[in-house]
């Protein structure tokens, strides 16, 4: 079911979590969502992650929004 919601998602931060396993999902709204959702924890959250999540955060959202002349050739 996740799968089919990730692909209905519009928003890329939304399909980007429903992407990730069942830990990932729960962690971030036990230490965001729960506690209030303010951004910075989100970012607490985000950096307490595993390199892999961060990574594919990084690829996946924040890379693609960046003008063509700064994001890195491969």
């Amino acid at each position: 079911m996740r799968k089919a919601a990730a692909s209905q998602a519009r928003d890329p931060v939304e399909r980007w979590m429903l992407g990730q396993s069942r830990r990932v999902r729960d962690s971030y709204v036990r230490e965001v969502i729960d506690r209030g959702g303010d951004e910075r924890l989100a970012e607490i959250w985000m950096l307490r992650q595993p390199d892999a999540v961060r990574e594919s955060y990084v690829k996946e959202i924040l890379e693609p929004k960046l003008p063509a002349n700064l994001r890195r050739s491969r």
